[in-house]
């Protein structure tokens, strides 16, 4: 039990204390929101994608109007638009690129790229209210262990995701979609669906390497600034 009344220094003491252990929940919320956001913002992966995957060639778009594509999706991940509207040239002709089907399935996928957002912006402030009392009280050194442990946590996990994903992407990408939408809208046709001809399977692994790698190398840095501060306290 704190005891506030008789010893107020050890009371803030075990109350900073409860505060930094929470670093260890919002550090892999922070980190893995953070990145998916980036991911979903960051047209060079989408550019990525057409390129490796000869998206030109499947659907009949020339570069430039795949670009118009990429940032016509991301305005719409960041616009208050309740359903996404694209219109490509084609042949030189005018069309609208995404059906019925496939507006529904990206207000779905909205969805969750706000949610993803919401989680980063609590998760930061989280990590900057925790971050200044220990600053203002000089006891930073209370925010190493749960960064170690938090960082590591991460690492942990992702590892376990990855051999998961790794021994069958595509069961494991289907039982995604699964757990993450109330309906099948997801299961769109690569023969007349230009969302999953601008996307296909192999873009979604690549994408999820990219996904991985990154979170990888921010959980790991954590890790190692929460080790090596921990090394100065004990020294």
């Amino acid at each position: 039990m704190i005891q506030l009344t008789t010893s107020p220094n050890r009371g803030i003491g075990e109350i900073l204390k409860i505060f930094g252990w929470l670093f260890v929940f919002i550090t892999p919320l922070l980190i893995i929101s953070g990145i998916i956001a980036f991911a979903f913002n960051f047209q060079p992966l989408y550019e990525y994608g057409f390129q490796r995957y000869e998206v030109s060639k499947t659907t009949g778009l020339t570069d430039s109007e795949l670009s118009k594509a990429a940032r016509g999706l991301i305005n719409y991940f960041n616009s208050d638009q309740e359903f996404i509207d694209v219109t490509v040239q084609k042949d030189g002709n005018p069309f609208p690129l995404f059906n019925d089907r496939e507006i529904q399935h990206l207000k779905d996928v909205k969805g969750l790229v706000r949610l993803d957002y919401q989680v980063l912006i609590f998760s930061l402030l989280g990590a900057a209210i925790v971050s200044a009392i220990a600053i203002y009280r000089k006891q930073i050194q209370l925010l190493a262990t749960p960064m170690f442990v938090g960082g590591s946590t991460t690492l942990v996990g992702l590892m376990l995701i990855a051999l998961v994903a790794a021994t069958n992407f595509d069961a494991f990408f289907t039982k995604f979609h699964q757990l993450s939408f109330a309906n099948d809208l997801w299961l769109l046709d690569p023969s007349r669906d230009y969302l999953i001809m601008l996307f296909p399977g192999g873009f979604w692994e690549d994408a999820s390497i990219f996904i991985a790698a990154l979170i990888g190398v921010f959980a790991a840095g954590v890790t190692y600034i929460g080790w090596k501060n921990l090394r100065a306290v004990h020294s």
